[in-house]
């Protein structure tokens, strides 16, 4: 009976082990995936605020084009057509530049809902709404950029023509 009852004993010892090692297992998994849920969030919120700064580049960039086809038309008006061809290539590096932007807003946006979609948790579900949005507007001002950009171009050379 004894050996019965020792046996008993090591196959209750085996298994309180076994008990320890899976809580001690639980423990670190569950401390892995807390630390891994705010990395998560934290690559959203700055995925998120990256599409937002791209944006207000690009949005930026077109108000930049804006002036420089302003500074074309005025200075084409005026028989400068070196300074309006300068403004005029100004604007397109400045209409290329809101595009890059609105590619950057693109590319946060991507990532912002990537990590939204691993981890649906409602802070990350609104900084990916946040930063398509972004991009929406960047994408907008980036094409209202190049419209500008391609008026001024243009314009100037209509006045060249017209001086010929």
């Amino acid at each position: 009976m004894s050996s019965e009852l020792e046996k008993i004993n090591a196959k209750l010892l085996a298994h309180e082990e076994e008990i320890i090692k899976l809580r001690q297992g639980y423990v670190t998994t569950n401390e892995s995936y807390i630390k891994a849920l705010s990395t998560l969030k934290n690559l959203t919120s700055s995925a998120s605020e990256a599409a937002k700064k791209a944006c207000l580049a690009a949005e930026h960039a077109k108000a930049a084009t804006d002036r420089c086809a302003k500074a074309a038309k005025e200075a084409a008006s005026r028989s400068v057509i070196s300074a309006a061809e300068a403004a005029v290539e100004a604007a397109h590096f400045s209409a290329e530049a809101s595009i890059q932007a609105a590619a950057a807003a693109s590319a946060a946006a991507a990532a912002a809902a990537t990590a939204a979609a691993d981890q649906a948790e409602a802070a990350s579900l609104e900084a990916s709404a946040e930063a398509a949005l972004a991009t929406k507007r960047a994408t907008e001002a980036a094409s209202e950029a190049l419209r500008l950009a391609q008026a001024a171009a243009d314009y100037v050379k209509s006045i060249k023509n017209n001086k010929s």
